[in-house]
């Protein structure tokens, strides 16, 4: 982990490693609606349409993308539920 993100302490993690579009983001939209107002979630995924569309996905819908990280074939990305 980067200094960047060493410091973020997430409230869930979505690992879509492995899934291609639209499943990585269909599973976000899940997974940020269980988390409370202002939550963290981190995503571990390895398509790299992530890259387009987590950040779209973010602006659309109001969250903050705090980071994203790309390592060997993953994608990281820091989420913050905007507060309703």
């Amino acid at each position: 982990m980067s200094d960047s993100t060493e410091h973020l302490t997430v409230d869930a993690v979505l690992d879509a490693t492995g899934l291609n579009c639209p499943e990585p983001v269909m599973m976000l939209h899940q997974k940020v609606r269980d988390l409370p107002p202002g939550g963290l979630l981190k995503v571990i995924a390895t398509d790299p349409s992530t890259q387009r569309d987590i950040p779209k996905f973010c602006v659309f819908l109001g969250h903050e993308l705090v980071e994203k990280q790309v390592g060997n074939a993953e994608f990281l990305y820091w989420i913050r539920k905007k507060l309703d």
